[in-house]
């Protein structure tokens, strides 16, 4: 299991060295439009209410994409993702769609004979 403290946005990460490179894994989640809460969320925004159930929505489906992306980079045999991005995209239906991606690679302690 890749240990959070191992997936970052930077290139490199200072007192290891990439062992090996296994290349670019990404994952996509989606959610489709619920009109039904939709109205029911503006309607709360509107009296202050609803701001944090959409900042859920949107962290739920972050965390699915992230979950993707690990769970592949897992599968090659890294221990980190470097490089890490995220790009979020909204169809004119409303539906939205996040798509993490970076470098799957195995990290080893600087001056290891593994780098």
């Amino acid at each position: 299991m890749i240990a959070p403290e191992n997936v970052v946005t930077f290139d490199d990460l200072d007192g290891v060295a990439i062992a090996r490179r296994y290349g670019y894994v990404s994952g996509i989640a989606s959610r489709q439009r619920n009109r039904f809460r939709s109205t029911f969320r503006s309607l709360g925004m509107l009296i202050g209410l609803a701001a944090q159930e959409y900042l859920s929505d949107a962290e739920h489906v972050r965390h699915e994409a992230l979950d993707t992306l690990l769970a592949r980079a897992n599968a090659l045999g890294a221990n980190a993702v470097i490089g890490l991005s995220f790009h979020v995209s909204e169809d004119s239906d409303g539906s939205c769609k996040v798509v993490a991606f970076g470098e799957a690679v195995l990290l080893v302690p600087e001056g290891s004979h593994d780098a």
